[in-house]
């Protein structure tokens, strides 16, 4: 099964979350849902900046893992080498969902993020 290591932002790019999570769409879900289960309305987690698609769940473990680790300027640097832009990638990520409920034929994960970074 698939994981994916993300980091989520506030509309400000004052915090920078590292999760993990099997589902990405029903996580980002989760954090619109919740929006001030970990911060107040201005601090609200909304906004994917990075995500990395990992085959097994020991890789990801270990990814997550040394990524947590990882300084503001660090996960910074990781991050505009990907998205320079600071761009949401969940708009995306919910066309490649729509697109893949309408066919069967499924793009890639990393199709969509280049469509979102160009």
């Amino acid at each position: 099964m698939k994981r994916f290591i993300y980091i989520i932002t506030d509309r400000n790019r004052n915090n920078l979350h590292v999760g993990l999570c099997s589902d990405i769409l029903k996580t980002l879900n989760f954090y619109r849902e919740m929006p001030t289960l970990f911060f107040d309305t201005a601090q609200q987690l909304n906004r994917l900046v990075y995500f990395e698609e990992i085959n097994t769940e020991e890789q990801a473990m270990e990814r997550f893992k040394y990524v947590s680790t990882f300084t503001r300027p660090q996960k910074e640097k990781m991050i505009r080498s990907v998205n320079p832009d600071w761009v949401d990638l969940t708009i995306g990520l919910n066309f490649e969902h729509n697109t893949r409920s309408r066919s069967m034929i499924r793009p890639s994960i990393s199709a969509a993020r280049k469509m979102v970074t160009f």
